[in-house]
């Protein structure tokens, strides 16, 4: 036998683990005689223990393939052929479990490489995940009742001399209308959502939030009951539907049909329904549903409203067309219904029109007369930020892959020597990349599981992984295997491109396609990472310019109370033993809460108007004292005189009113609202009643008061303290029900609910976008160590310093980092810019928004790869180069 066959054969003993230790040293000693035939021997030898991913079932036999097949080729051959009843015999034999198997090896052989793909993909899916189920709840909004789609809200637009200002507020008089006119409407009910109103059944008093509604709304809305039908439920005007937490709070355990509540202390309402809760996802919300004929029945003016004119906009209207209505047919009937009050400003310069109730939630925002967006933008958002942060982490997995290609190429190589074509070894590596999505979904799960009460806290929803849906399930699957493709393609098809002949000599080396394709990744991921961060500092920012701005009235200390008949009627009196308490400094009522404007109306005529000039002004009925309680400026002229029955035709305008009536002398000048005259006796500083990113609402003021109480705690108060002495002023004049107050800062807060929640959610995933692309960089950096180990070896023995090397090891990264800071700050500078134009008060996007983020970036970049690049340089140079 001749010396290469003697040393072939030798070798096949030894992989199949039966060469004795003779054996060894007899190879060892024929290995030094053929230096050609021992590089060979050496190099799958390496690829075979190194990798462990051959099937060793008949290892003998498949090592002589191997060995022919690298003996059998010529220098310059491309691919290796086997005859095909061979190849199909190893297909036959095991090669879906041999994927499988090689899959899970490489899984576990390769810890941290393995961790920071799992980690990542599992953090991206799970972001991915969060942000899907957030914003299908968002877009799930309204959805849950039968019917949906044939249900509207009517809605008005109001020509303001050619601006189209869309209001929810319609008349009385448009519902009879409504129902009168347009066949193709099958149910229609007017409500009157605002307030509080007290609940009382045997001791147990509660003050609640309901409605006061049609006796269609039922019909339009069918909640299912818990209890009773809700068919006839609000047919009598002495009944109640209540929900079933109401219920329970009410009677406890008994049975609460046909059970007596006492409503505001004043008539028993018969329980004849209890539906269920409503859902979070609900638009309208509400404890208890009394019938409208109740309503007109107990307050006079309500009926008075209903006779009255299509300018009486204080209600809320929903309809349900028929099947088979023409939704713009509808829309046609209804746009001029109120036209024909000739004599009323606002008939003629108003539209009627209807929302379709899968719209309300999402798209809230109205332009010229139109549903142009709102909640929707941040839906829209959050789930490009999604697609964004599973990206990033895609790019990991790919950039980590291909980074590893010296290690993988030696396997392509034999694997392609025995018979694989290049077909197998995509399906190979993409069935490694579907092993560790799957891994990584099963991590996201338990992610997303324990993180879900943290994230439904921050986003006040209450929002669960739907195990038990078939359609959740399917859309894992589908995202599972869009993801694996995703992650998995281009390593697959990269890797499985190898020449086998150069990679068994070892003359593969990564292209210069190879690197700049990752530099160009890394890019992409750290400009997404970037412009999150500029997001979130514009936000945070405009958040911060809008709380910072002046209110005009003095929000602190400030408390307000709904008021019933009982307070009312005794409010004189609770107001003498307030002040006296010394637990508060003033006390005043007003038609709106210090925080919103409820009313608004036309202005018939004024000093300087225009032939067909139209103006809506919102107006605020207010008692003795608001002034000085809400802390507003009187600029000019005077308050009401208290107790004077001559200032009820007087009104205050503040500066917006003025500006809006081109009023260059607003004292004493005379205007006309709905036919009755005013004298303008006095003008205050706007105050910021409305939003607090927009201009303040024209605002007229006018005696007469209302059902909010707005009284001011002493600014040394101990808010603890004077709550439970008001407490006890409050139950003797209102013994029925318990105390009930807001205070207005915590309102006023409310009005950056929206803006707050896009800021936290902004940082959060920015947050994970950066973390999500250290953990590559951190990859990178490993790699990038591991190849430069000998580099390394050679600069320290030269003198190199540890700075020096960090320095030399850091640089790439750092430029790839500085280039996505400039990719990254044109994109986010054109969508923040069109966030902004929203907001009438609004921050101007500057330099310093822009470095601070790229400050930012570069410092995580350089604690990431800091800690590999100084390992590498600390290492011992004689150690480096002896393993070289």
């Amino acid at each position: 036998m001749d010396l290469k066959n003697q040393i072939w054969n030798l070798v096949a003993k030894k992989l199949a683990g039966e060469a004795s230790a003779e054996d060894l040293k007899e190879l060892g000693t024929l290995l030094k005689k053929d230096s050609v035939t021992a590089n060979k021997v050496y190099t799958i030898e390496g690829w075979w223990e190194d990798s462990r991913e051959a099937e060793r079932d008949n290892s003998v036999i498949l090592f002589n393939r191997i060995r022919s097949r690298i003996e059998s080729q010529q220098p310059n051959a491309t691919s290796f052929k086997m005859p095909e009843a061979e190849r199909n015999n190893l297909i036959n034999t095991g090669m879906i479990r041999n994927y499988l198997k090689v899959a899970w090896r490489n899984l576990t052989k390769h810890k941290v490489y393995s961790a920071l793909n799992v980690g990542g993909l599992a953090i991206g899916i799970a972001v991915t995940m969060l942000i899907g189920l957030w914003a299908y709840f968002q877009y799930s909004y309204d959805r849950f009742l039968p019917g949906y789609e044939q249900v509207y809200q009517v809605r008005r637009n109001f020509n303001s001399n050619g601006d189209t200002l869309t209001f929810s507020s319609t008349s009385l008089k448009l519902a009879d209308a409504l129902r009168a006119q347009i066949p193709e409407m099958e149910y229609v009910a007017e409500t009157d959502q605002v307030g509080f109103h007290g609940l009382l059944a045997d001791n147990t008093k509660l003050f609640m939030k309901g409605m006061f509604v049609g006796e269609d709304f039922l019909k339009i809305f069918p909640y299912p009951a818990a209890k009773g039908s809700i068919g006839k439920a609000l047919d009598d005007p002495y009944s109640i539907v209540i929900t079933a937490s109401t219920a329970k709070a009410l009677f406890g355990t008994t049975d609460a049909i046909d059970k007596t509540v006492k409503f505001d202390n004043r008539d028993n309402l018969k329980v004849t329904a209890v539906i269920d809760d409503v859902p979070a996802n609900s638009t309208l919300q509400f404890s208890y549903l009394v019938p409208f004929k109740y309503y007109e029945m107990s307050q006079p003016w309500v009926k008075e409203v209903r006779n009255g004119s299509f300018s009486d906009n204080s209600f809320w209207q929903y309809v349900k067309l028929k099947p088979g209505a023409d939704y713009n047919r509808v829309m046609a009937k209804i746009r001029d219904i109120e036209k024909v009050e000739t004599s009323s400003v606002n008939a003629v310069n108003s539209n009627v029109i209807i929302q379709p109730m899968a719209d309300w939630h999402l798209y809230g925002t109205y332009k010229n007369g139109k549903a142009v967006g709102g909640f929707i933008e941040y839906v829209r958002m959050f789930s490009i930020i999604g697609v964004f942060v599973l990206v990033i982490a895609c790019i990991n997995f790919v950039n980590l892959s291909t980074a590893r290609f010296e290690k993988r190429a030696r396997e392509v190589g034999v694997r392609k020597a025995i018979g694989s074509d290049r077909k197998q070894l995509i399906i190979q590596f993409l069935v490694e990349a579907a092993m560790v999505v799957v891994v990584s979904f099963a991590l996201c799960l338990l992610l997303v599981q324990a993180v879900l009460p943290y994230f439904n806290s921050l986003t006040g929803t209450n929002i669960n992984i739907p195990a038990n849906s078939p359609a959740f399930w399917l859309i894992t699957l589908v995202s599972i295997v869009l993801v694996s493709l995703l992650a998995g393609s281009r390593p697959a098809f990269y890797l499985s491109s190898f020449n086998p002949v150069l990679v068994l000599k070892g003359s593969v080396k990564a292209g210069k396609s190879a690197v700049v394709s990752r530099k160009a990744l890394v890019i992409v991921q750290f400009s997404c990472s970037i412009a999150l961060i500029i997001s979130t500092i514009v936000i945070y920012n405009q958040i911060m310019y809008a709380k910072d701005r002046s209110t005009g009235y003095e929000v602190s200390k400030l408390v307000t109370t709904s008021m019933n008949e009982d307070l009312s009627r005794n409010y004189t009196a609770l107001k003498n033993d307030l002040l006296q308490s010394g637990a508060v400094e003033s006390v005043t009522t007003a038609s709106s809460p210090a925080t919103g404007v409820y009313s608004h109306g036309d202005v018939d005529s004024w000093p300087g108007k225009y032939p067909g000039e139209t103006v809506e002004l919102g107006y605020i009925f207010m008692s003795d004292d608001y002034f000085e309680t809400l802390g507003m400026k009187l600029l000019s002229g005077r308050e009401f005189i208290k107790g004077s029955k001559a200032d009820s035709t007087s009104i205050i305008l503040n500066e917006a009113a003025v500006k809006r009536l081109r009023l260059k002398d607003p004292l004493n000048q005379m205007i006309v609202k709905n036919g009755m005259q005013y004298r303008v006796v006095g003008v205050v500083k706007d105050a910021l009643m409305d939003s607090p990113y927009a201009n303040a609402d024209p605002t007229a003021f006018i005696g007469g008061g209302g059902w909010n109480m707005i009284y001011k705690l002493p600014a040394k108060a101990d808010t603890h303290a004077a709550i439970e002495k008001l407490t006890g002023i409050f139950n003797k004049y209102n013994p029925a029900f318990p105390y009930d107050y807001r205070f207005v800062d915590d309102d006023y807060n409310q009005k950056f609910s929206e803006e707050l929640l896009v800021g936290k959610l902004s940082a959060v995933f920015a947050a994970l976008a950066v973390f999500v692309s250290c953990l590559g960089l951190f990859g990178m950096a490993t790699f990038m160590a591991q190849q430069r180990t000998k580099e390394i070896g050679v600069r320290k023995v030269l003198g190199a310093s540890v700075t020096q090397l960090w320095a030399m090891l850091s640089k790439d990264f750092l430029v790839l980092v500085i280039v996505s800071c400039v990719v990254a700050s044109p994109i986010a500078w054109w969508f923040l810019e069109g966030w902004l134009q929203k907001y009438t008060y609004r921050i101007s996007i500057g330099p310093g928004v822009f470095l601070l983020a790229a400050a930012s970036a570069v410092v995580i970049a350089i604690l990431t790869v800091s800690y590999q690049s100084i390992k590498a340089a600390l290492s011992n140079p004689v150690r480096s180069l002896r393993s070289e």
